[in-house]
């Protein structure tokens, strides 16, 4: 999927006289009011489309006439950088779901299936993102694994990552900085492309300077004010995010300035189906900042022209002549009713649902993927000192807190077990207010590496928790010996092979189980753990290696 620029040479005369009135419009949105996301403005026109793309934006007549007066017309909206993978759906049901909230164009980083299936999920999220109307722009994984402080399905070289990278729209995230400031030649070796997205949390100073020098423009882990300013002064794009953990945009938003505007973009990084459907994606990004003061259009410019200039996408993300006709129609600038989209001059939704369907991928080299032998109780035996470090979570953050616990403090086990290669690797630590009782959650979801996480307050639980996973992974839910809800995630461990409704009533089920353990509301009782082993996100981690420090890059 090397990035290109769209070509409109082809049909160069039609456009043109399609543009002049001589030729007959395919479609012709009448009446409504286009968002210029070139200068900001509003204004009434008609917008007449061609093969696809709009030749016109001004007065045109035909017999293909579709009346949206006094509705409002902008580009199709853009997520900067996301992981399917975390919808828990596969391609096609996560396009069902976003692209009916206008979402038409997704740069999509892999590294979730590529760390458990290597190049065979890559090739499978390929073959998957064929024949569906959004755009998915797939990213080359940089850190498969993210460090070598953990033990993954698969590992790319320097020398691999160039001999493909070509066949990909760029290079994903850098999450190795620590590599980067070092000068680790085979992560030095990996930044290859035009198009490098980074990934440096709280990263500022010399080291900041280093980490851009090395040719990376983009960061998502903002999380501080200074620090996107800072980050966006040195050069850099900031795309803010809001997913279904980390909720970035409020604590952002003051460093959106008219001055940098045009240096910011949204994304949702790791978001559930559940909430796509029903809260939305970057349209919920768009409602977000416009609660927190940005202007309508400026958010919208901020989802659509902007990452396009970001990721270098030509002729796309704005209502103008030349321009590809990914549009959105929606009753007011609320985006709470978004009536129609199209992709490439095509209505793919209209009125909240898709109009669009694919057929099945195959799927047998990315399925049965987890390899553990039977867990008993004793797995889990540990005995710490009376005082020890532990793990503290952060609110609406992946963000975690190292601190001190004592052995009689209200604490939660959790373990990281390696799940690939049957090594039989195992990291065990203790949560500070995670608040379970009387039983256990496992998952097969451990960001980025993707081995067995599994917390709770009682060793049985935790072991029937982790058998309950099976071959296939998914996440399980057990009390009093009992497992009282699973979900299976055929698809890596990762993706279920069922619809976007039967994942929602699913995971449904699973977090009222999860509920009745008395896990605090401040937490999500799933993605709070998922995020549990990547050791590149401060403060301290749990990988199936040990307790890790991140500010440090050591082992506790």
């Amino acid at each position: 999927m090397k990035r290109k620029a769209v070509s409109i040479m082809k049909n160069i005369t039609d456009y043109i006289d399609t543009a002049m009135g001589r030729a007959v419009p395919d479609i012709i949105l009448k009446g409504g009011n286009i968002i210029n996301v070139f200068t900001g403005e509003i204004t009434r026109a008609d917008v007449a489309v061609k093969n696809g793309i709009i030749c016109g934006v001004g007065t045109y007549s035909g017999d293909n006439e579709t009346d949206v007066s006094g509705k409002y017309i902008m580009p199709g909206f853009i997520d900067a950088h996301v992981h399917i993978e975390s919808s828990m759906t596969t391609p096609i049901e996560y396009a069902k779901a976003v692209m009916p909230h206008g979402i038409t164009t997704v740069i999509a980083d892999p590294h979730e299936i590529a760390n458990v299936c290597g190049e065979d999920g890559l090739k499978y999220m390929k073959e998957a993102s064929k024949n569906i109307p959004l755009d998915i722009n797939l990213m080359l994984p940089s850190c498969v694994p993210a460090t070598p402080f953990e033990h993954s399905g698969a590992i790319f070289t320097a020398e691999r990552t160039k001999e493909i990278a070509n066949d990909y729209f760029g290079i994903a995230e850098m999450m190795n900085y620590p590599g980067i400031l070092s000068c680790d030649s085979e992560t030095i070796g990996k930044l290859c492309g035009d198009i490098i997205d980074g990934h440096a949390p709280l990263l500022s100073g010399r080291g900041l300077d280093a980490y851009i020098s090395a040719g990376i423009k983009t960061d998502h882990e903002c999380t501080l004010a200074e620090e996107m300013s800072e980050k966006i002064g040195k050069g850099m794009y900031v795309l803010l995010r809001e997913g279904t953990l980390s909720h970035d945009m409020e604590k952002l938003i003051s460093a959106v300035t008219p001055h940098t505007l045009r240096r910011c973009a949204f994304c949702t990084d790791d978001r559930f189906v559940g909430e796509i459907i029903r809260d939305g994606s970057i349209d919920h990004c768009i409602r977000k900042a416009t609660s927190l003061g940005v202007s309508s259009v400026d958010a919208i410019i901020m989802a659509t022209l902007n990452p396009c200039e970001i990721y270098g996408m030509k002729n796309k993300g704005a209502i103008a002549p030349g321009y590809i006709a990914d549009i959105v129609v929606s009753e007011d600038l609320s985006l709470n009713k978004i009536t129609k989209v199209y992709k490439n001059g095509t209505l793919v939704c209209e009125n909240g649902k898709s109009l669009f369907n694919s057929g099945a991928v195959y799927v047998s080299k990315v399925t049965d993927t987890v390899h553990l032998p039977q867990i008993t109780a004793d797995f889990f035996y540990n005995s710490p000192p009376e005082t020890f470090t532990a793990i503290e979570f952060v609110q609406d953050s992946i963000i975690t807190k190292k601190v001190t616990a004592c052995k009689g403090d209200k604490l939660s086990k959790v373990c990281v077990i390696e799940r690939h290669k049957n090594l039989g690797t195992k990291g065990i630590a203790y949560v500070t207010n995670y608040g379970i009782t009387n039983g256990a959650i496992a998952a097969s979801i451990g960001h980025d590496s993707h081995n067995i996480i599994v917390i709770g307050d009682n060793d049985s639980d935790m072991a029937l928790a982790v058998n309950a996973l099976g071959k296939s992974g998914g996440i399980s839910v057990c009390s009093d010996g009992d497992v009282i809800a699973k979900m299976n995630l055929d698809i890596a461990g990762l993706m279920s092979v069922k619809s976007a409704d039967e994942v929602i009533a699913e995971h449904d089920s699973l977090y009222e189980a999860a509920k009745s353990l008395n896990i605090t509301d401040k937490i999500d009782p799933f993605l709070s753990i998922a995020f549990l082993p990547l050791p590149v996100i401060p403060e301290i981690r749990i990988t199936d290696s040990g307790l890790f420090d991140v500010t440090e890059f050591k082992f506790i």
